[in-house]
């Protein structure tokens, strides 16, 4: 069901924007950045929106050439990316200890690809929260034909101001999303409060590691690629967030970069490695990504992808690479790991 067609990714640019103003959001979102004189400052204050037209612009490159769940895995030999993506989202559910009937809320859910198979995983009720309405009625319409919606729901709203009671779910967790946040304390507060007492958060962040070196010229490259192409405002260090997590009253059961060989012996950046090719998930690639660049370049032309299609699809594609290269030097990692729990 996810957007496998040519006239689908045509179609799906620009999300909720009127096609006639994707290039015009395209032109805002790249002067958020360093690249284009933007500043940290003005990107903090402005998340919702960098991250509301990072997402209407490139939802649908995503479930284009990744599927339904917009994230990274750790994974073995001799396992397909499909299996590691799946067994990536068991882990987060057998780690949260969720049981039948419990109420769980997934933070930043995109389309809500983990929140289906944590939701048939698991036999819970999981509410995904998302600050963006393209991708919530992406993610009803595949609810429905998952045959989860009586149990699995979206609720339109900021992290960072949620709006449910305190102490309402039994479990809280986010993959790859919480990066988003203007700062980490005040994302964690707000996830703290409406946790019940005695109950666990856990989650992958996207870090830098302490192998980045803020005076390097290289890594602040890479790092302002990563951020550019993926709507960040600031990629906080792994230190960071476990000290926000403290600061914020979670007890800390444990932590661990996954990206590591011992956790991952089949680097989690292969799938957008140029020198890697696979006909599994060929349209990521470099020679499937130079595919779907003409592809994009050709529908633009023509009027069937509206005008910035192309400029969205290149700055995914420096994102790409960014990845790489972070990944390569280990200076930044989309796995940090950790459980946390509420005290009772």
């Amino acid at each position: 069901m996810s957007k496998s067609g040519t006239f689908d990714l045509a179609s799906g640019v620009g999300g909720k924007i009127d096609k006639r103003e994707v290039l015009s959001a395209v032109d805002k979102y790249e002067k958020y950045h360093v690249r284009y004189g933007g500043e940290e400052a003005d990107r903090t204050h402005n998340y919702a929106d960098l991250a509301n037209k990072y997402y209407d612009l490139a939802t649908s490159f995503y479930e284009y050439g990744w599927g339904e769940s917009f994230h990274f895995a750790n994974r073995w030999k001799g396992e397909s990316h499909r299996e590691s993506m799946k067994r990536y989202e068991h882990f987060l559910a057998l780690n949260l200890g969720l049981k039948r009937g419990q109420k769980v809320l997934d933070v930043g859910c995109g389309i809500g690809g983990p929140l289906r198979e944590v939701a048939r995983f698991s036999g819970t009720c999981v509410t995904g929260l998302n600050n963006n309405e393209y991708q919530i009625t992406r993610g009803e319409t595949l609810n429905r034909f998952a045959g989860v919606d009586s149990t699995c729901n979206f609720v339109k709203a900021d992290f960072m101001k949620m709006p449910f009671a305190d102490n309402t779910y039994d479990a809280v967790y986010a993959v790859e999303a919480t990066c988003h946040a203007p700062e980490a304390l005040g994302c964690y507060k707000e996830i703290y409060r409406v946790l019940k007492p005695g109950q666990h958060f856990a989650a992958y962040e996207w870090c830098m590691t302490d192998c980045f070196d803020a005076s390097n010229q290289e890594h602040q490259k890479i790092k302002a690629s990563i951020e550019l192409g993926d709507g960040l405002s600031d990629i906080r260090n792994t230190k960071q967030c476990l000290e926000a997590l403290k600061l914020a009253g979670f007890e800390v059961i444990w932590d661990k970069d996954l990206a590591n060989a011992e956790d991952s012996p089949v680097p989690w950046y292969l799938p957008l490695d140029k020198s890697h090719f696979s006909l599994t998930s060929f349209r990521l690639t470099s020679t499937g990504r130079f595919c779907t660049r003409n592809m994009v370049r050709v529908l633009e032309y023509v009027g069937l992808a509206p005008e910035g299609s192309l400029r969205v699809q290149m700055f995914l594609e420096e994102a790409a690479e960014g990845l790489v290269a972070g990944g390569k030097k280990e200076i930044f990692t989309p796995m940090y790991f950790f459980l946390v729990r509420k005290p009772l």
